[in-house]
């Protein structure tokens, strides 16, 4: 199995919802297997075995999970294949559901459980052919990029008033911020808040200098934590994250000074800390889903290293994972930004120039996330890379990202 989160903002940027796709055994390997499930003769839907084998907890914690269904698995006894509640799943189908008795009243019986549709891939020449389909869709996606969405958004404004427009396939903040100015879209689909902005006034904050300098101490080799207590001191809501953590390791003792808790934890949990509780900081003035985004790669990364024959470079990896996205917080191009940290030549190739040894796993995970199957199926193909192994190392990493936050 091959699963991965493609997230839905709203206008301010946050997220509300995230489509869950995913891939079942090697696209090379089954070319005519698609995400959804379409040889499998039982009718199961990838996604919802995925959610109710992990627990929708640990992929949204009050969130809707889009979940992609096909024409055949429709059918199936959805309600048995996952006890998530119906609200918090939306059922996303395309044109191969057609508009027909069967299907429309498929639609009805699964609509009265509680569940919602989402549709997508329709072209603009079908839309009133699937008005019966339409009518019962909660949500439809416009590839921005394939059609005149300002056309389709009045249209459906018109037409359907009660189903709810996704932007999708949006490359640049540009993009997203003409689209919100027009108005009329609930959610937004694309890589749009992965873009630094590098233009206008781009000075790094007092503050992010401080965690900055943070990072940098913390990743020297045998440093001191006196420097790294002093560089917390200076900002109350890390002085406020240590203690905490420090206090639950340590209830019967009573931490008398910062300089005091860093040397409860030593090196390797301040080093652990750290990486976290800055990445979140630093990521304040972002969306969400960037603070995610890093750690999620990070541990993703480290994860990965056994699985690409790479364990001696786990940590390395996962600094170039949390490093990834230091673009989009300092609003610098990469090779700026890590002129501000502590990072090695071989991070620095991998996220400048897709070089060196470090870049192959990059790529690997930027295919991933991004649910480009087949291009991932083929890396996997031809490093001989194990699937199940692949997907055990991004489910870590969601458990491990929800366990952090949760604490």
């Amino acid at each position: 199995m091959l699963a991965t989160l493609i997230p839905l903002f709203d206008e301010n940027m946050s997220v509300k919802a995230y489509s869950l796709f995913s891939q079942k055994n090697n696209y090379f390997l089954q070319p005519s297997y698609t995400s959804t499930g379409l040889l499998d003769g039982a009718g199961r839907i990838n996604g919802l075995e995925i959610i109710d084998s992990m627990g929708i907890e640990t992929l949204s914690t009050d969130k809707e999970i889009f979940v992609p269904i096909n024409n055949i698995a429709i059918f199936s006894d959805i309600s048995e294949q996952c006890k998530a509640p119906h609200e918090r799943i939306v059922l996303l189908i395309d044109n191969s559901v057609i508009p027909n008795d069967m299907y429309i009243n498929r639609m009805k019986e699964l609509k009265s459980q509680g569940y919602r549709f989402a549709i997508r891939k329709l072209p603009v020449a079908s839309f009133e052919d699937y008005r019966q389909v339409l009518l019962l869709c909660d949500y439809i996606f416009l590839n921005h990029q394939k059609i005149d969405i300002t056309k389709a958004q009045i249209y459906f404004t018109k037409i359907y008033p009660n189903i709810k427009l996704i932007a999708g396939n949006i490359k640049t903040t540009e993009e997203f911020e003409q689209l919100k100015a027009n108005g009329g879209y609930t959610f937004y689909e694309g890589e749009f808040y992965r873009t630094p902005v590098t233009q206008g006034e781009t000075d790094v904050s007092p503050l992010k200098i401080n965690y900055i300098q943070l990072l940098n101490i913390v990743n020297e080799e045998n440093f001191d934590l006196t420097d790294a207590a002093d560089v917390i001191g200076r900002d109350t809501a890390l002085v406020i994250s240590l203690l905490k953590i420090v206090n639950r390791m340590s209830i019967n003792s009573e931490i008398t000074s910062i300089r005091h808790a860093t040397a409860m934890l030593g090196q390797r949990e301040l080093k652990k800390w750290t990486t976290t509780a800055v990445t979140k900081q630093l990521c304040l003035d972002k969306p969400n889903e960037v603070t995610r985004l890093s750690l999620l790669r990070a541990k993703f990364a480290e994860n990965l290293a056994p699985v690409l024959s790479m364990a001696i470079k786990s940590q390395e990896l996962f600094l170039m994972g949390l490093f990834s996205v230091l673009d989009i917080i300092l609003d610098k191009p990469m090779d700026e930004a890590l002129d501000m940290v502590i990072v090695s030549k071989d991070i620095r190739k991998a996220l400048v120039d897709h070089s060196g040894p470090l870049a192959s796993a990059y790529n690997f995970i930027l295919q991933y996330e991004n649910a480009n199957w087949q291009e991932v199926s083929r890396l996997m193909l031809v490093d001989n890379i194990d699937m199940d192994r692949v997907y055990n190392a991004y489910c870590d990493a969601l458990k491990w990202y929800r366990k952090i936050f949760s604490e």
